[in-house]
């Protein structure tokens, strides 16, 4: 019987192959977190359910907000329209009784 590692996200379970996505991924979700706290904190009449939704979307497109925000706004339509690649990410094992 073969072992196989796998990195578990502390914040919702996701199950990863490699340690280095798994990581990116919790840093992504903490993002996502504080960006949905501060909406709550500053923007008013949105649910947090919303909030949570939106910093997800931004946390999710952070490397491209960054190069619009440095002065390639156009880049906002033409990327977020494309899909987006499928991630990498191991589904839970289920024991075979």
């Amino acid at each position: 019987m073969a072992v196989i590692a796998v990195w578990q996200c502390d914040r919702d379970g996701t199950m990863f192959q490699d340690r280095k996505e798994a990581e990116e991924y919790d840093k992504m979700l903490e993002l996502a977190e504080n960006i949905s706290e501060l909406l709550n904190q500053h923007v008013p009449g949105g649910t947090a359910e919303h909030n949570e939704a939106v910093g997800l979307f931004l946390a999710k497109h952070r490397d491209l907000l960054a190069r619009a925000c440095k002065g390639k706004p156009e880049l906002l339509l033409e990327e977020i329209a494309a899909p987006e690649p499928a991630a990498s990410k191991v589904t839970p094992l289920v024991a075979k009784g």
